[in-house]
């Protein structure tokens, strides 16, 4: 179905636009919900702004320019969430045990309110106990200093600063380990691995300017309305200008469908949409791999008949010959394809990617977006090698209007990254680590994600420390990692609210609660910036001024720092409580560290829109083995990494408009008409008739992976939904039961959530 104005009737559907007055509705739902104080609506006031407040949802960029209103629904969900009037204190956890809240929801859990005091769990009396700061860093110590280094994973969520990621790295490495699992492992390592092995960077090329130049942008797996609302600006003024949108996904998200600009008065009361795609292909759940060869197909075609009929190339021959290893071989790979090949692995008709193709060869300049629905699959890595393909036929990479742009998750995920969370030491510069602290760095490479939930399962992990996120729901083959999760002897999270990960406790176990990035962060110099990384590596500063939830809160930085301070052994260049006392002195730091690409942090940290801290691919410097971009030659036309099988479905996991990763706001999925719960099974209706399925039939899910372990997830309600055939969809993460700790990206072991083999148990 190209035409994105048609739907499916007799399907859940929502008719609106994204945006519009469902959005205004949607923030006032959350403001009443959270009970959150007036003083909250200064903090959106000033979000995303420079010199502001800079969001804790997404990573899209911060404009130089910035709307009146610079945040979106989901942004402001984010903020209130985090500024709620609830509180859960030390007599909320005296009323109940931890066996007992392991049975509430993820969404009553966190409706608990802001955690007030650290916490100690006790196993005589089964609860959570208050404990004070130095005596919980000092136990932590004590266990930390009795386990070997290497058998401890120092964890982190997306949304701590660049000031405490580089002290957390810092003292991981100090205490003898390169156990850094970050969230990019559940989600955009497939970049950081894939993208890097074909042009040298692990983040995209584009930056903000880039969208006002562009005249086609394809858009392959991302969900602009739900996870990059703010994005939709862009795309929409982008449109205007002419600029033509291709989307290539298995769901028909209405963000890329239709948008109504809540900014705009005359919009909001004439009720009038701008069209985003013009093109929008439902392709198969891992089948993008086919649809660009489709599309890389039809290029060759295009440029056969072109360089005969003129005598002039479509494709840029200098940029393929100066900048370009193993083209022909690739170009032999596409013509040596058939169509039906093609269009059976990407459900998408010839004439449906040729139109599409047309639309890639009319264009001068073209942007190629991704997101999870690309990343997340067993061969995702070669999904991303064939998008670079495509741009590169054309010369469409480093250079202004063009390239490719992932668009990253949480708000400083890709941050995280460029100060030294990493598992590889060849990613960080221990040259300088070694100057700046006099130690040498382990050497040995140390657990992302796959590796740390295999070593705890197989009892060679012994402690856990979580700087924010909530690890234990957000990661696959959760039945089995629960179950081990608690033999470990220390398990340490650092958070705002409560969740399921607080819960599943080692045998000594801790809850910390921090700031949130919106309260005010005082200090011995005084009030505290904090900064961040957004999607197109651009670096922000900024500055919290909410009261704190809690007198007894502390700074995500004055936590690791009081953790490292107990644990290690004291050293004239490790000066702990100074750091802590001046974030700008940490800054210091990183801009010694990074001086290519943090020269002048402290004096840049709040210049509009951000600084750049520069990529060479952006400049075409292909820091590849060839010195070139790398034009790879995928395995075959689907990333999913199964065969089809009768009764064997793909499931697709999806997150709701309620929702930001593992944190659930509340019940409505307003953009897929789907309203009141979670635990619905989407279908398309054909696929319900050959299954003997009706509407409303409560089934389970089973996982069809043939390795003989037997997992479900039960009581889903049948709901009809406009899917692609052969696939299905419910919502992560209550379906994470469902996918094997190996089925993942083989490039990069990002699990592969999007495309997970199962059958259905009426």
């Amino acid at each position: 179905m190209s035409d994105p104005t048609q739907q499916d009737e007799d399907s859940v559907h929502y008719d609106g636009p994204a945006g519009g007055w469902g959005s205004v509705r949607g923030m006032a739902s959350i403001y009443g919900k959270e009970w959150a104080t007036p003083a909250a609506l200064e903090t959106l006031a000033r979000q995303n702004k420079p010199g502001g407040f800079m969001c804790v949802s997404c990573a899209w960029t911060k404009p130089a320019n910035p709307l009146p209103f610079e945040f979106c629904e989901n942004g402001a969900k984010a903020t209130l969430w985090e500024l709620t009037s609830r509180r859960c204190t030390p007599d909320f956890f005296a009323k109940h045990t931890v066996s007992e809240l392991r049975g509430w929801k993820d969404y009553d859990l966190e409706q608990t309110g802001r955690l007030t005091h650290p916490m100690k769990y006790d196993s005589e009396t089964d609860t959570y106990v208050p404990v004070e700061w130095d005596e919980a860093f000092q136990g932590i110590a004590a266990e930390l200093k009795a386990l070997d280094p290497k058998s401890t994973i120092f964890y982190a969520s997306g949304r701590a600063s660049l000031e405490t990621s580089y002290l957390y790295a810092l003292f991981a490495r100090l205490y003898g380990h390169n156990n850094l699992p970050d969230s990019s492992n559940m989600c955009h390592e497939t970049t950081s691995v894939g993208l890097k092995k074909v042009t040298g960077s692990p983040v995209g090329t584009c930056v903000l300017d880039d969208f006002s130049k562009c005249d086609a942008i394809f858009f392959f797996g991302q969900n602009t309305g739900q996870n990059s609302p703010r994005f939709l600006h862009p795309l929409q003024e982008a449109v205007k200008r002419g600029c033509r949108i291709v989307t290539f996904n298995p769901i028909r998200e209405r963000g890329l469908i239709a948008f109504r600009n809540p900014q705009s008065p005359r919009e909001m009361l004439t009720g009038k949409d701008t069209r985003i795609s013009e093109l929008y292909l439902q392709v198969r759940p891992s089948g993008d791999i086919a649809a660009i060869m489709g599309l890389c197909k039809h290029v060759l075609a295009r440029e056969a008949r072109q360089l005969a009929e003129t005598n002039r190339h479509l494709l840029d021959m200098d940029f393929i010959a100066q900048h370009t290893h193993g083209f022909d071989a690739f170009v032999a790979q596409v013509e040596a394809t058939g169509w039906d090949e093609i269009e059976r692995e990407s459900g998408i008709a010839r004439k449906e990617l040729e139109a599409a193709g047309d639309i890639y060869c009319d264009a001068h300049n073209v942007i190629g977006i991704y997101g999870m629905g690309v990343t997340q699959h067993v061969h995702g890595s070669q999904t991303i090698g064939m998008l670079v393909n495509l741009l590169a036929m054309r010369g469409n990479l480093g250079r202004e209007g063009a390239g490719i742009s992932p668009v990253r998750g949480h708000s400083n995920v890709q941050g995280q990254r460029t100060v030294g969370i990493s598992e590889k030491p060849e990613l960080v510069p221990y040259d300088k680590l070694r100057v700046l602290f006099d130690f040498d760095p382990p050497p040995d490479k140390g657990m992302a994600t796959v590796e740390a939930c295999e070593g705890i399962i197989d009892g060679s992990v012994k402690a856990f420390i979580g700087l924010g996120g909530n690890f234990v729901r957000a990661i696959p083959e959760q039945t089995k990692m629960e179950e081990a999760w608690q033999g470990m002897r220390l398990t340490v999270q650092i958070a705002t609210k409560l969740n399921r990960s607080h819960l599943i406790n080692g045998k000594v176990a801790y809850l910390l609660p921090c700031l949130g990035r919106s309260e005010e962060d005082v200090q011995a110099s005084g009030p505290q910036t904090v900064t961040m990384e957004d999607s197109l590596s651009m670096i922000h500063g900024s500055v919290g001024k909410r009261k704190p939830a809690s007198a007894h809160l502390r700074s995500e930085m004055a936590i690791v720092a009081g953790m490292a301070k107990a644990t290690l052994t004291p050293h004239p260049k490790l000066k702990w409580d100074e750091w802590v006392g001046d974030y700008a002195m940490v800054r210091d730091l990183i801009e010694a560290t990074y001086p290519d690409k943090f020269e002048r942090f402290n004096a840049r940290m709040f210049t509009p829109g951000g600084f750049y801290k520069g990529n060479a691919a952006r400049e075409r410097i292909w820091k590849t083995e060839s010195g070139k971009v790398e034009i790879t030659q995928p395995d075959g036309l689907n990333a999913c990494g199964f065969a089809d099988a009768p009764g064997r479905y793909r499931l697709i996991t999806l997150r709701s408009n309620d929702q930001f990763n593992t944190t659930i706001y509340g019940f409505s999925d307003r953009m897929r008409g789907i309203e009141g719960t979670r635990d619905v099974l989407l279908i398309n209706r054909d696929e319900m008739a050959k299954a003997g399925l009706r509407e409303g039939q409560v089934v389970a899910l089973q996982t069809d992976a043939q390795d003989g372990v037997e997992r479900e997830v039960d009581r889903l309600t049948v709901t009809p939904f406009d899917l692609p055939p052969g696939c299905v969809g419910a919502y992560y993460p209550e379906v994470n039961p469902l996918v094997p700790l190996s089925h993942h990206d083989q490039l990069s072991k990002t699990p592969a959530y999007k495309s997970v083999p199962v059958r259905i148990r009426a």
